[in-house]
């Protein structure tokens, strides 16, 4: 049976070389519609709660602080011409790839907590969620995404730590993709 690393690998191998054009198009728009770099690096809670630097295309100005966005006072206004597009497709998420080859992510598992979300981090951790490779995607995502409070998505974190399995990491993935499709539960 195929080991849910070496899938990872595999599958995060064949999207990258499929999506390197478009994903290079998307940089050049960031950095023409914006000031800065493309690309955004923030300081993630991994495995067993060790830190890893995690890219994104940015879809904040430069000079946003380092919170979770539904923690700014006007998100709307830190938001770059780009964001929006960015966010309701989830294509900024395609740079965490590299994380995926690099063994920093799995596809599937809790989203990574910022390094600051401390309550977040705290009831992971009580809860032994932080054994988890965190994913870029996951049962709290498919399930509520940004709507859901802190204690929500790490009871439905628990939930897939019980019930993990490669059937379940495939539906989740199926239903991703049917998600962002749809945009069901993104806020921005």
């Amino acid at each position: 049976m195929l080991s849910k690393r070496v899938f990872d690998f595999i599958f995060a191998l064949i999207i990258l070389l499929g999506v390197s054009i478009p994903m290079l198009l998307i940089a050049l728009l960031v950095k023409l519609t914006s000031t800065g770099p493309a690309l955004y690096w923030s300081d993630r809670v991994g495995l067993n709660n060790q830190l890893f630097s995690m890219p994104k295309f940015r879809s904040m100005k430069s000079d946003t602080p380092e919170v979770a966005t539904h923690l700014l006072n006007d998100p709307q206004s830190a938001i770059t011409p780009m964001g929006h597009f960015l966010r309701k497709t989830s294509l900024d998420e395609l740079p965490q790839l590299w994380n995926i080859l690099k063994g920093d992510m799995s596809f599937v598992g809790p989203r990574p907590a910022l390094f600051n979300q401390e309550d977040l981090i705290a009831l992971r951790t009580a809860h032994n969620v932080h054994q988890l490779m965190p994913g870029l995607t996951g049962w709290a995502q498919i399930n509520g995404r940004d709507e859901l409070a802190i204690t929500e998505k790490v009871e439905l974190d628990i939930e897939y730590l019980q019930q993990q399995s490669f059937t379940k990491d495939l539906s989740i993935l199926w239903l991703t993709l049917f998600r962002v499709l749809h945009k069901d539960g993104v806020r921005h």
